[in-house]
């Protein structure tokens, strides 16, 4: 192995530790607020999608989050349990089934903004910072 070669294998240059030890920092940063709201980290991703589109079939929010339905199934499950969404099958294909939002899940969102700006401004994670913008650019690279 030359120098090169040494440098290349170190973790401190590897970019895929960078973003995991990143995004488990800011979960841990999400938690005590989504705590509040009732929610998992994923599952508060999954009410993100519902508050923009209220009507979707799991295999579309899957795809939107990068989930499988094997993670997907028993969080919907618990959300419908707490009354956060209603799940119903396809009238055309049984095995479709739609998610929407309760009025106790479009509730949530007032209450979630308020929270998550104040955590947003803080860490300086609005749309027009540049980093965020380098994520997502990566982001549509890698999928």
């Amino acid at each position: 192995m030359n120098i090169a070669d040494d440098e290349l294998l170190k973790l401190d240059n590897e970019v895929g530790f960078a973003l995991y030890a990143c995004s488990k920092g800011l979960i841990q940063k999400y938690n005590p607020i989504l705590e509040q709201l009732g929610l998992t980290y994923t599952s508060y991703l999954a009410m993100l999608v519902l508050w923009e589109q209220d009507k979707i079939c799991v295999s579309d929010l899957g795809k939107r989050l990068y989930l499988d339905s094997g993670t997907l199934t028993p969080m919907l499950k618990k959300m419908e349990k707490r009354g956060l969404i209603n799940r119903e099958r396809s009238e055309e294909d049984e095995r479709v089934v739609y998610i929407t939002l309760t009025r106790k899940g479009a509730a949530l969102k007032e209450k979630a903004n308020a929270l998550v700006a104040t955590l947003k401004n803080t860490l300086d994670m609005l749309e027009n910072n540049s980093l965020f913008k380098d994520l997502k650019n990566l982001l549509t690279k890698l999928y």
